[in-house]
């Protein structure tokens, strides 16, 4: 980047110079051309590093989402391992999965076309199925699972 910009700056300067009329000839002919064509693959080499930059940018980019797009299908699958491990049924799944969601009971019984006490029902049966008291120990349990997961794997290796 900084020979990029001491590259253009020079050019700059030296076009400036020529359209003002302004006379800076300490240096001769030929070793002002050579400084020009240092200046010019200066940038070329400078834009050349900028697409290499670039590119691995993007390759970094790409495999974060990837990353992110494994993490999130194992989430779901811990999701759905716990769901089963639970016998929840469809509708206790769905509210299960809006408690993940973050949605209050109200939003939860207007998405689902129920009533607030069924949908606090079905609350109360999901805590007892999965043998916690609240919707943050439910979290805490999935967000539990994923953490352990790198160390059960090393433990199977060894």
């Amino acid at each position: 980047m900084l020979l990029q910009l001491g590259c253009g700056g020079f050019l700059l300067l030296d076009i400036l110079a020529s359209l003002f009329g302004i006379q800076y000839r300490p240096l001769s002919w030929a070793l002002m051309e050579l400084i020009q064509i240092g200046a010019v693959l200066g940038l070329l080499l400078g834009v050349g590093g900028s697409i290499l930059l670039m590119r691995q940018a993007t390759r970094r980019q790409q495999d974060a989402e990837s990353r992110l797009r494994l993490a999130s299908g194992a989430f779901m699958e811990v999701i759905e391992e716990r769901f089963a491990d639970w016998a929840l049924s469809p509708a206790e799944r769905d509210v299960a999965m809006f408690l993940i969601k973050g949605l209050s009971t109200a939003e939860i019984a207007v998405l689902r076309h129920t009533s607030e006490g069924t949908v606090k029902a079905q609350t109360n049966a999901i805590y007892r199925k999965a043998g916690v008291s609240g919707r943050a120990q439910l979290l805490s349990l999935f967000i539990e699972d994923l953490l352990d997961e790198p160390v059960r794997r090393a433990e199977d290796a060894a």
